[in-house]
């Protein structure tokens, strides 16, 4: 398919699709249908209950149908239904509800995410960088940040996977993996329409449809509008700061003729025009009133414009064909494209101090066969895996009061080739034996082209006056880049819903080129960096105890980290600033996972979990000061974005109320101190705080209709997830701070048939 058609397809499709769809958490992939008369569960207290045991929820952990309990991975699943139902706005909120997981919106954007695991991850989405952290959409591996805040609108739930992948899920899983799992669409006619509304004008509209055709096709789709007026404002040029403005929006196709064949042929398209996020000033530029920050931390006085458009969207067709009671083979095959048109203002000033105006540009293809087998002792897998991906971008380094710029651009094209298998094996009735491995090889191609001009930006972003000055770097390089994977476990069941495992695995994220990098500070970037490597032991739980009224998962771990990549940018003497990439030597990390949920009666439940991180640098090589021999300054380094301890609890209690049931779930959530880079910086880092929601929900009788309140951070708690710091007067003294939401509530009615 041309790229032509491509754009057409997913055009003619934005009114009439969906970016997912949803059931409950309990529900398998080979769901039954949901229709008005099979929905008995969705009207009493067993909904509040997530509906089924952590036993009972089928996952795809290992690229096969197995229940959370006998999976031994740490793992949280949580369905679609319990994050709407608790006023989730996009999957953010999974780290609020998941141990040792960070998850935030990118500084400056609405739609680009950070993610963390266990210390590991990666907050910088230039074009280049690879995330540590994997997205799927249905299996589909999601290559960029850009894009990736997904809304959470007809999901049916979303697992996330703690601890390196690399066996089954490959390159860029060194810390885990966020599977995005969406509904078949059945063969009954069915839909949902929702309308929430709530502070700041937060309007969202939310409608899904699946139709059947005859009875083996079926036909479906979704669209959902997000609008909401901003938490503060831009005091130069008077938009709104932290507003909404989002289309999301999905077209399948799906033909099952017979248990044997199952074909969906999907498109997606996201398109985000929120005003960008300028951040607030954390400090000011001695008494120059200009550069004084402002007094709500929502409100900025950016002057660089406030235009930011992001556009995500792709096609994907997956086939499941059995080839016999024991042989699966199952083919996935996606194509995905993105935008990004955004500014960024350093120092939130009306003056051209410090801006940044960007954009970004992406597009993979990727390919997968998977073959799958189900025996009475041996289970498993074994896939090819190949990408085909290009991401390119330029930006201007504006510094007014040099009146210079700096513009940056290039592009990284990338192939990777892989071959995985993972099976497992039954030695007793009790005992399991898991292996699997994974050979990954990249091919990587890298453009960067970096130059001075005198002027109030460059050429390439509107000033044609700029006069062109000294090219710091202009190459083309191209490295290869190969590892094994395995993974090893050992299971022991001693009786039904107890699994005590061991395992030891290992992930990698290729290197790579660094797109800032400066050829005239630093010579060596035309080089590149090397992978990350991980190794990682675990030890772990998995039970249900007092007739499955009490469930707990418990995992305990220790990594070996090596080579992480680092990215450090400082100004320079020159005006500039230099960016280089650094493979930061060696570090140590160990904790914990703990998850509980207790149901003592049909209208009570009760959660919580505990994330215990513990993540040191034993060496940390960098280059300082301008020297040319690399210093160890592991006692100066922390691990950014790795709170030490992450804490969640809360409970539903249900009762018949008006023909149907009231549901209410108080949730608090906590998380410790943490830096949001590996020097310490004590006018960004974040203190430990407290989240407080609260939600009610009612559902009539039949199922049909839910009338929803959610309130979220009822303290109105102020927290910082992101930051920039570039201290000094010629750069404005620009240290600025981006915050979570503020307290909001907003109600909700859906009705489904």
């Amino acid at each position: 398919m041309g790229r032509r058609s491509l754009r057409l397809l997913l055009n003619l499709g934005a009114g009439t699709v969906a970016l997912a769809a949803s059931i409950p958490a309990s529900a398998q992939i080979t769901e039954t249908p949901r229709t008005p008369d099979a929905r008995p569960a969705e009207n009493a207290a067993s909904v509040q209950a997530e509906e089924s045991s952590p036993a009972d929820i089928v996952v795809t952990a290992r690229r096969r149908e197995e229940t959370l309990i006998d999976v031994p991975i740490s793992m949280s699943a949580i369905s679609g239904d319990q994050l709407e139902r608790q006023g989730a706005v996009d999957i953010t909120a999974l780290q609020d509800k998941t141990p040792n997981l960070t998850l935030q919106i990118a500084r400056g954007s609405n739609s680009t995410l950070i993610a963390f695991s266990r210390g590991v991850g990666q907050q910088d989405p230039l074009w280049g960088f690879e995330p540590g952290i994997g997205l799927y959409i249905d299996d589909v591996y999601v290559a960029r940040p850009q894009g990736a805040v997904l809304d959470i609108f007809d999901v049916e739930r979303v697992e996330v996977l703690r601890g390196p992948q690399g066996t089954l899920y490959g390159r860029n899983t060194i810390g885990g993996a966020i599977k995005y799992v969406t509904k078949k669409l059945g063969h009954e006619l069915s839909g949902t329409a929702r309308v929430a509304y709530g502070s700041y004008d937060q309007l969202d509209l939310v409608g899904q449809i699946a139709v059947p055709i005859t009875d083996s096709l079926s036909i479906g789709g979704a669209i959902a509008r997000y609008k909401r007026d901003g938490y503060g404002r831009n005091l130069t040029t008077g938009v709104d700061q932290y507003d909404k403005d989002v289309l999301a929006a999905r077209v399948s196709a799906e033909f099952s003729p017979n248990d044997d064949i199952f074909v969906r042929i999907a498109g997606d398209r996201t398109l985000d025009k929120s005003n960008p996020r300028h951040g607030t000033r954390l400090v000011g530029n001695g008494t120059d009133p200009r550069y004084a920050p402002t007094n709500s931390v929502y409100d900025t006085r950016a002057g660089i414009g406030d235009r930011n458009r992001v556009l995500a969207q792709g096609v994907s067709g997956t086939g499941e064909f059995r080839l016999s009671d024991a042989v699966t083979f199952k083919t996935i095959t996606a194509y995905r494209e993105g935008s990004t048109d955004t500014v960024i203002d350093f120092d939130n000033t009306a003056l051209p101090t410090l801006d940044v105006p960007a954009y970004y540009q992406d597009n993979q293809f990727t390919q997968e066969l998977q073959l799958l087998y189900e025996g009475e002792r041996l289970q498993g897998v074994f896939g090819l895996y190949y990408l085909d991906a290009t991401a390119s971008g330029a930006f201007d380094t504006v510094v007014g009061l040099l009146n210079t710029t700096t513009l940056t651009s290039g592009r990284v094209k990338t192939k990777s080739y892989a071959a995985f298998g993972d099976f497992t094996y039954a030695l007793t009735e009790t005992l399991k034996l898991s292996a699997g491995l994974r050979y990954t090889k990249d091919d990587k191609t890298g453009t960067v082209f970096r130059r001075n001009y005198t002027g109030i930006r460059s050429p390439r972003f509107g000033n044609a006056a700029a006069v062109p000055g000294l090219i710091r770097t202009d190459y083309t390089n191209s490295r290869s880049f190969d590892q094994f994977t395995p993974r090893f476990s050992l299971s022991y069941e001693p009786r039904r819903d107890l699994n005590l495992y061991a395992s030891w695995g290992k992930g990698f994220k290729s290197g790579g080129f660094d797109m800032r990098g400066d050829a005239v500070f630093t010579p060596t970037t035309v080089n590149g960096y090397d992978p990350e490597k991980i190794t990682s032991y675990e030890l772990g739980l998995k039970s249900a105890f007092l007739d499955r009224t009490l469930f707990v998962n418990l995992a305990g771990y220790y990594s070996r980290y090596k080579d992480q990549q680092v990215t450090v940018q400082v100004p320079n003497i020159a005006g500039g600033i230099a960016s280089f990439v650094d493979n930061a030597g060696k570090a140590d990390i160990y904790g914990l996972e703990l998850e509980t949920r207790l149901v003592p009666a049909r209208w009570f439940s009760a959660q919580a979990s505990l994330g215990y991180t513990h993540a040191k640098y034993k060496e940390f090589l960098t280059f300082i000061a301008g020297g040319t021999t690399p210093v160890d300054v592991a006692n100066q380094r922390v691990f950014q974005n790795t709170p030490k301890f992450t804490v969640n609890g809360s409970f539903t209690a249900s009762t018949d109320f008006a023909g149907g049931t009231l549901s209410v779930t108080p949730e608090v959530s906590l998380r410790s101190d943490y830096t949001l880079f590996e020097i310490p910086t004590p006018a960004l880092d974040q203190d430990g705080y407290a989240l407080v929601n609260a939600s009610a929900n009612w559902i009539s009788g039949d199922g049909r209709y839910r009338v929803a309140m959610n309130l979220r951070n009822l303290t109105d708690a102020r927290y910082r997830v992101g930051g920039y710091n570039f201290p000094g007067a010629l750069f404005g003294n620009s240290i600025i701070g981006y915050y979570g939401p503020p307290r909001t509530a907003t109600a909700t009615f859906e009705v489904r048939f």
